[in-house]
């Protein structure tokens, strides 16, 4: 297939590319910046928000798109304009500029639990409505709704996946306010001391970017009538205590657990750390999973940064 991937650059597109390159397709990224994407991959740097962009991306053809391109959490909050442009209004006229070149094309399209807001109900599961407080969650959702709407028109046959928290990501800025998951990682292979910002049994949805990737293949091929209709569903994930995952990456790097101190900041802790029990039968059903227990988990992360 020729696949065209959306923030082809981020963590989970590069391990994307690679992965689709691995297995045949030809595959053209697009991002921001210029990424370091494995041959014969081809690369279009530039902004998507720009037609002419987007337009180079699909000029060899597109059998299937994986929309990942993002204004992430933090800075969706600090530029809302900004948010609007890259994570709604360009990805609206991609899906009708894919559309139209292929008309059917499987489109894969990477949403986020921040659908459901904050603070999250007792439990989360297939019945549960979208009520984003976030401006990041609410262009997430506003997009879940018209992949659904085009697919319902034929122009496209899409997947919408919700993402969990995804680990672990590389060492640097991101944008994210949920950043502190993948700092730990880092700080403990390195050996220093974190101090977390939210409590030991502060809750986490988790999922390592290599059993995320293993999802997104999946959802390129999976049969659509095996979704519901909303065309979209929440991956399955893991539900960790930020204590368990301290002490599973501690032993895994070979140091002390006491590195780690927890210093709670309530509104982190209400918003990414207070995840309560979830259910995915959809995405079950479906054929996704998460990486089956902690340690799985973390190895998978720790084999990727």
């Amino acid at each position: 297939m020729r696949i065209v991937v959306t923030g082809a650059g981020g963590f989970v597109g590069r391990e994307l590319v690679g992965r689709l390159v691995g297995a045949g397709h030809a595959v053209t990224g697009l991002d921001t910046m210029a990424a370091d994407l494995p041959a014969p991959a081809q690369m279009v740097v530039g902004d998507i928000g720009d037609a002419a962009v987007r337009a180079r991306a699909l000029a060899q053809g597109c059998d299937a798109l994986v929309h990942l391109a993002t204004v992430p959490g933090g800075a969706a909050e600090a530029d809302p304009a900004l948010s609007r442009r890259i994570n709604v209004d360009a990805m609206y006229d991609l899906l009708l500029e894919a559309g139209a070149a292929a008309p059917g094309l499987r489109v894969v399209y990477a949403s986020s639990i921040a659908v459901f807001g904050d603070p999250l109900p007792a439990q989360v599961d297939d019945a549960t409505p979208l009520s984003p407080r976030m401006i990041y969650g609410g262009h997430k959702a506003m997009m879940e709704h018209a992949v659904a709407m085009f697919s319902n028109r034929g122009l496209i046959d899409g997947v919408t996946v919700r993402l969990p928290g995804i680990l672990a990501r590389p060492k640097g800025p991101s944008g994210l306010k949920s950043a502190f998951m993948s700092d730990l990682f880092h700080a403990l292979r390195a050996g220093e001391a974190f101090t977390c910002p939210v409590s030991a049994g502060g809750t986490i949805w988790a999922q390592s970017v290599l059993r995320c990737v293993d999802n997104l293949v999946h959802a390129l091929t999976l049969d659509s009538a095996r979704l519901p209709s909303t065309r979209a569903v929440t991956l399955p994930a893991l539900r960790l205590t930020m204590g368990e995952l301290a002490a599973e990456i501690a032993r895994q790097c070979g140091v002390g657990d006491d590195l780690v101190r927890f210093a709670p900041d309530p509104a982190l802790e209400t918003a990414f750390a207070a995840n309560p029990p979830l259910a995915t039968p959809a995405a079950d059903h479906a054929g996704f999973a998460h990486d089956g227990d902690v340690a799985t988990l973390v190895a998978n992360a720790l084999a990727t940064i």
